[in-house]
């Protein structure tokens, strides 16, 4: 009983301290913090300019930073796109040959079993004239 009531109280101080290091500080913070407090410590007091331009321009970086991802994306689209087109292009090609070296290789079978019969034919002949 000793035993299981260790590893129950372990087993708690482990979930609680799980619970503190998974806990995200953020989800209590408001997104404009900078804003909220400012306008709510005084409410004649004028927001700072640096604080909205700060956000304005990691906004627009960020939102940037998206779009240039974007327009990479779509590159890289275009480019799979032209890379299956060629892929196509050769494996048609490709089957093509194949299947030419496939005829082929049965015509020259042919024509060797016919040199061959021929060879025959003339080896008999040679022997029923001795």
């Amino acid at each position: 009983m000793k035993k299981f009531t260790q590893l129950m109280l372990s087993l708690a101080v482990v979930a609680a301290l799980n619970n503190a290091v998974m806990a995200d500080g953020n989800a209590f913070t408001p997104l404009d913090f900078d804003k909220t407090t400012s306008s709510s410590a005084s409410a004649n007091s004028t927001p700072t300019v640096d604080a909205t331009a700060s956000d304005a321009i990691g906004n627009e970086n960020i939102q940037n930073a998206i779009l240039q991802l974007d327009n990479a994306q779509v590159g890289i689209r275009n480019d799979l796109i032209n890379y299956k087109a060629k892929y196509a292009d050769v494996d048609a090609q490709y089957k093509l040959i194949k299947n030419e070296r496939a005829v082929l290789k049965k015509q020259v079978r042919s024509i060797e079993k016919r040199i061959k019969s021929i060879d025959r034919s003339k080896e008999k002949l040679r022997r029923s004239m001795i």
